[in-house]
C-alpha cells in the first residue's frame, strides 16, 4: 500500500475507494443491511430530496444506452459504449445505494455520525455540540461547502434541515482529501425534528 500511495495520487486513490465502497453498498441495499448502525443507535435517512433525481438519471442513462445501441453501426464502438453506459448506470445505482445504506447515525453514547454515502463521514462528539435546531435552508454550492467563518454545509437536494452549533471547531476531510475545520454544521435529515429531539436528550451515563 505504501508503494501504491507513492505512485498514485491521493485524489485518485480516494476516488477509487469511494467507488469500491459504493459498489459494496449495492449488496447491502439488496439485503437491506445498513452500515455502521448498531443496537441502540438512531439512524437518520437523508435521501428524500435526491431520490427522484437519481431515478431520473437512471431513466435517462437507460434510454441513452438503448438509443446508442440502435444508432451506432460499428460493433467495436458499440461494445465500448455499451460497457461505459452500463458502468454509468451501475455507478448511479451504487451512489444512491451508498446513501441509503449509510445514514446519519446518532449513537447510544450521544455522538453523531454525519455522512453522505461513501463520500463524507464526520463524527461529532456529544461534548462538542452547543445546540441543535431544525432550520431549513437552501444554500448554494457543491455537496460539501465550507465558508471562511467555518460554516460547513453538507447539501442534499439543494437543502439542509438541521443546524449544529459547536462549542469548539472540528477538523474533517473533504471527499477528495483536503482538510478543513468547522464551527457550525448544517446538513439534511429527512425527519429533522426526530433527530434534533434525540440530540437534545442527555446521553446515558
Amino acid at each position: 500500500m505504501n508503494a501504491v500511495r507513492a505512485v498514485v495520487p491521493e485524489v485518485v486513490l480516494r476516488l477509487l475507494l469511494h467507488e469500491l465502497r459504493a459498489a459494496a453498498s449495492l449488496g447491502r441495499w439488496v439485503v437491506r443491511r445498513r452500515h455502521g448502525v448498531g443496537p441502540g443507535d438512531l439512524a437518520a435517512a437523508y435521501t428524500g430530496p435526491q431520490t427522484a433525481m437519481m431515478y431520473g438519471f437512471l431513466f435517462v442513462s437507460v434510454i441513452e444506452t438503448v438509443g446508442l445501441a440502435a444508432l451506432i453501426p460499428w460493433p467495436a464502438v458499440h461494445r465500448v459504449v455499451l460497457v461505459l453506459d452500463v458502468y454509468g448506470v451501475l455507478l448511479v445505482l451504487a451512489l444512491h445505494a451508498a446513501c441509503v445504506t449509510r445514514p446519519h447515525v446518532l449513537r447510544a453514547d450521544g455522538s453523531l455520525r454525519i455522512r453522505y454515502g461513501a463520500l463524507f463521514d464526520l463524527t461529532v462528539p456529544p461534548d462538542a455540540v452547543a445546540s441543535a435546531r431544525v432550520e431549513r435552508r437552501y444554500p448554494e454550492g457543491r455537496l460539501v461547502t465550507v465558508s471562511e467563518d467555518g460554516v460547513l454545509d453538507l447539501i442534499v437536494g439543494s437543502q439542509t434541515t438541521v443546524t449544529l452549533e459547536l462549542n469548539r471547531p472540528l477538523d474533517f476531510r473533504r471527499p477528495l482529501g483536503a482538510r478543513a475545520r468547522a464551527r457550525t454544521i448544517r446538513f439534511h435529515a429527512d425527519d429533522p425534528r426526530a433527530l434534533v429531539a434525540a440530540l437534545r436528550q442527555p446521553a446515558p451515563p
